[in-house]
């Protein structure tokens, strides 16, 4: 079996769309790469952030649920999102910037190993910059160029991934004895690993607490998404997933991708998504992002779909 070569997206919810395009437009500078709908729930909106391309690695992905309510923090529950800069000067710069656009954040710290600075979006999910120090990045990844932001402190893509649970090795297990995950740290409250051995953009935080779960809201993650090669590969994880006793979704076809679903044994949801087709699928890089692209199977209802969403730029 082939080992995972890292994140592939990581999804959120969000009360309102428009409100989370500017932050993440906006503020953190990245490209809006696809407009979409939840195909599950076509009425509300899927939004994807990332790269030039929105590259596997690169995407953060919002659920718009104007229902939602304030998330009420706790275990058992992705809790905090990391995003790679270049440089320790690129932390001073986010510093001022967050200072100049009244964000939410720290003082630079460490976290992970690395330089970092906390910060959260205007609904309270946690992230933190980290400072790659001029290290690789899968060769994928494009930084784009439509933004103010300087090019030399531009966000990266993904990094670490914090994860909180009740029972520590159920999670830590897991990742390592089905998906071969390296342990680099740990100890008896946290444990840190990585899909690719020495790199950041493959790497996850398992921390114990007890208590009781999260109740999840605005500003709350819903799943992490681990990437696949191939829809051949992610039929032999299936496999592999189910014969531990775990449910999966079995093989889901989401058209920019195919993906498979499944829970730990903390309750916490995993993804596992193809690296193709991609976002080109039905848009040429230049326009990525910028109409509202439905699958072919909900095609059909477009003129329902349009009617209920409310614009976003």
């Amino acid at each position: 079996m082939n080992k995972l070569s890292g994140h592939h997206h990581i999804s959120m919810l969000t009360k309102n769309g428009k409100r989370n395009n500017e932050f993440y437009t906006k503020i953190l500078g990245l490209r809006r790469v696809k407009k979409t709908v939840n195909q599950d729930s076509p009425s509300m909106y899927h939004l994807f952030y990332g790269d030039r391309t929105g590259a596997a690695g690169t995407e953060l992905t919002f659920f718009e649920m104007p229902v939602a309510g304030r998330t009420v923090r706790g275990t058992n529950a992705i809790t905090r999102i990391g995003l790679l800069v270049q440089s320790y000067d690129s932390l001073l710069y986010w510093k001022k910037r967050f200072e100049l656009l009244q964000v939410e954040h720290s003082d630079i710290a460490t976290y992970a190993g690395k330089d970092a600075l906390f910060f959260e979006d205007h609904e309270g999910l946690r992230m933190v910059l980290l400072n790659h120090d001029g290290q690789s990045t899968p060769a994928e990844w494009q930084v784009w160029d439509g933004t103010d932001i300087a090019s030399e402190h531009r966000i990266l893509g993904m990094g670490t991934i914090e994860i909180t649970v009740r029972y520590l090795q159920r999670t830590v297990n897991l990742l390592q004895e089905l998906f071969d995950y390296t342990i680099v740290t740990e100890n008896d409250k946290e444990v840190r690993l990585q899909s690719i051995a020495g790199e950041t953009f493959g790497e996850v935080i398992v921390k114990e607490l007890e208590g009781p779960s999260e109740k999840p809201g605005r500003g709350s993650i819903h799943h992490l998404a681990l990437r696949v090669a191939t829809v051949e590969e992610l039929r032999k994880w299936d496999e592999l997933i189910k014969a531990r006793g775990l449910d999966s979704s079995g093989v889901v076809d989401r058209y920019y991708f195919q993906s498979l679903y499944f829970r730990d044994r903390n309750g916490i949801l995993f993804e596992m998504a193809t690296d193709g087709p991609g976002f080109t699928v039905d848009s040429a890089i230049e326009d990525l992002g910028n109409e509202l692209d439905l699958p072919p199977f909900l095609e059909g209802k477009r003129a329902e779909i349009e009617a209920i969403l409310e614009p976003l730029d």
